[in-house]
């Protein structure tokens, strides 16, 4: 029974264990080899001392970089400066070698762009060590704050045959034999013939099907993978990545943003609660400020004004962007960031969004202009939360859909909830790799997810 390193490197001296991980160091001379063991259990490695005197050259000469071993020993004070106690080894095994000519992680320094070349070993360095357990530790937060406030955790359909946002950049999930598919009177795809006997395709989101579910439980929500096949090969996307996105029965405008602001400090505070080690790497490595931007996201208010007001003040700012800006125009990256970042200095949550540019379910305003659309921008982000109170109204929901010439009778469903009991809900989703992007201070999306699916990338 092997003991963590994350339990050793607090362990008293004098203990009897035994230690399994991989090499990340081998240094020493003819009297004494140190060894740096780390298992994944934390970022830092236990020091495992071989006194040669008990030990042969022979019988270390396996223990190279990469190289995975079992080490029994006793825990030690230590005697050089760096750690607490290390291990004072008795016996070893090497379970799996590593050669020093072909392992690909044996110097240090690595470009992550190198790194996502090797994508079966990344999760050996420090770097993606750190990112892993963090993304775990916030999957479980995700989980444990729903709990605690009464939410139910809701599995949506991955196949679906309703496109939620509108936009057509769906994977297609199909049986039929792509070289000679079955034809109708039309000259079209017999989609009647496929295993589903519609098209169907990978969910671009879980919203529609939890709003079913708001409307008898109450409040729930989704937590599970989501599809884009856009062609876009940016820093921020991704065409497979995880969407949490609560929907709550009675919620307006107001409590949907309330919630989204306590939701997302109260992950950050537990990553700062939870992973402030591995924080520590990333914030030393790649981001000097990131501990400081978390801990000032927890402590303060998010500034809230509506679309309007945020388009006044970049027209007034004097700042030249890329993207000119005006009332109508649907706001990019550098007008968030200019908000959060230069302007109030905080996150910011826009509400009240021209409806031309926002999806077909959102409550219209009574102007006839805007929707109860909300998004939450970060700093280094832009957008985190896209969400809205939805339009609980039959006609005004049917009226919008024969708007945007959207094919009625594949929501049937989602307007019949209008029909039968409606009521006032909202809901929002946060990207939970937008979220890593803010939280562990990597600047590619591509870095926070175990294995990215990006144009033309799906090997690992």
């Amino acid at each position: 029974m092997k003991t963590p390193v994350i339990k050793l490197l607090s362990s008293p001296p004098g203990i009897k264990i035994t230690a399994k991980g991989w090499v990340r160091t081998k240094r020493g001379n003819k009297n004494v080899t140190f060894v740096a063991l780390n298992d994944g259990s934390c970022v830092h490695n236990i020091q495992v001392v071989f006194d040669m005197n008990h030990f042969s050259e022979d019988d270390l000469k396996d223990v190279t970089t990469g190289a995975c071993i079992c080490v029994t020993g006793s825990v030690v004070a230590s005697q050089g400066s760096g750690q607490a106690v290390e291990i004072a080894a008795k016996e070893i095994n090497v379970y799996g070698l590593a050669d020093p000519d072909s392992y690909p992680l044996q110097k240090k320094g690595h470009s992550l762009e190198f790194l996502r070349e090797i994508g079966h070993l990344r999760p050996r360095t420090n770097t993606f060590g750190c990112v892993l357990r963090i993304r775990h530790t916030l999957a479980y937060a995700i989980h444990h704050y729903f709990h605690q406030k009464g939410f139910y955790w809701l599995h949506t359909p991955i196949i679906t045959a309703s496109d939620c946002e509108g936009a057509g950049a769906m994977f297609q999930v199909t049986t039929l034999d792509l070289k000679n598919p079955p034809i109708n009177d039309s000259g079209k795809i017999d989609y009647s013939q496929d295993f589903f006997g519609r098209q169907a395709s990978l969910t671009v989101s879980g919203q529609l099907e939890g709003e079913l579910a708001a409307m008898a439980l109450g409040n729930i929500y989704t937590f599970g993978p989501t599809f884009r096949a856009e062609n876009s090969n940016t820093p921020r996307h991704l065409a497979e990545f995880w969407m949490i996105e609560p929907e709550m029965a009675f919620y307006e405008i107001k409590e949907n943003m309330d919630l989204a602001e306590d939701f997302i400090k109260y992950l950050v505070n537990y990553a700062l609660e939870f992973c402030l080690d591995d924080l520590r790497f990333l914030n030393d490595m790649f981001d000097k400020e990131l501990i400081e931007r978390l801990q000032n996201v927890c402590n303060t208010s998010f500034v809230r004004l509506s679309y309007t007001e945020g388009v006044d003040i970049l027209m007034k700012s004097g700042q030249t962007f890329e993207y000119p800006v005006s009332w109508g125009v649907d706001l990019q990256s550098e007008h968030e960031r200019y908000l959060v970042e230069k302007h109030f200095k905080k996150p910011v949550i826009l509400t009240d969004y021209p409806r031309e540019i926002k999806a077909f379910y959102m409550k219209q305003n009574d102007d006839g202009r805007t929707v109860r659309a909300m998004d939450v921008l970060f700093p280094k982000i832009g957008e985190i939360i896209g969400g809205s109170q939805r339009e609980e109204r039959y006609n005004v929901l049917l009226e919008r859909i024969q708007e945007l010439n959207m094919d009625i009778d594949s929501l049937w469903w989602y307007l019949d909830t209008r029909r039968f009991g409606t009521a006032p809900h909202s809901g929002f989703g946060l990207g939970f790799e937008r979220l890593l992007l803010f939280v562990t201070g990597m600047a590619n999306i591509r870095d926070v997810i175990p294995f990215p699916r990006t144009p033309k990338s799906a090997e690992f």
